[in-house]
């Protein structure tokens, strides 16, 4: 069945945990930078659970992330398909970060309510 284009959709992810380390920094052949980490979060009850997260374009302080850092991150979810180590086809799912910061830092916080409430009035 084709995609109706009036049908509003979305793809929210709003997350508040502790890091649970540094993140992988990699340069990918197209010279676009992407850092992946984890955020240790619980769901709806305990125990806690770690959200993979990648961040386009990382900005500078990311790379001092240590685990145990308070951080908020508001993105999407992402599947990514890529080709294994033994040749065939794998996928993962990821939040895409647009929005990635300390929970410390009160600026970090008024972006991502300010994310999240736009989607919100969406839905109206």
């Amino acid at each position: 069945m084709p995609e109706d284009p009036t049908i509003s959709t979305t793809n929210l992810v709003l997350v508040e945990g502790l890091a649970s380390g540094p993140p992988e920094l990699r340069q990918l052949p197209s010279g676009q930078r992407v850092a992946t980490f984890a955020v240790r979060t619980h769901a709806a009850k305990p125990p806690m659970t770690s959200l993979p997260v990648a961040v386009w374009d990382p900005p500078e302080w990311l790379e001092g992330l240590e685990h145990g850092q308070p951080i908020v991150v508001v993105g999407s979810l992402r599947r990514r398909f890529f080709r294994a180590a033994t040749g065939g086809v794998a996928s993962r799912v990821e939040i895409e970060a647009g929005v990635v910061g300390r929970r410390t830092e009160a600026r970090t916080r008024r972006r991502a309510r300010r994310l999240v409430e736009d989607a919100l009035e969406r839905l109206d």
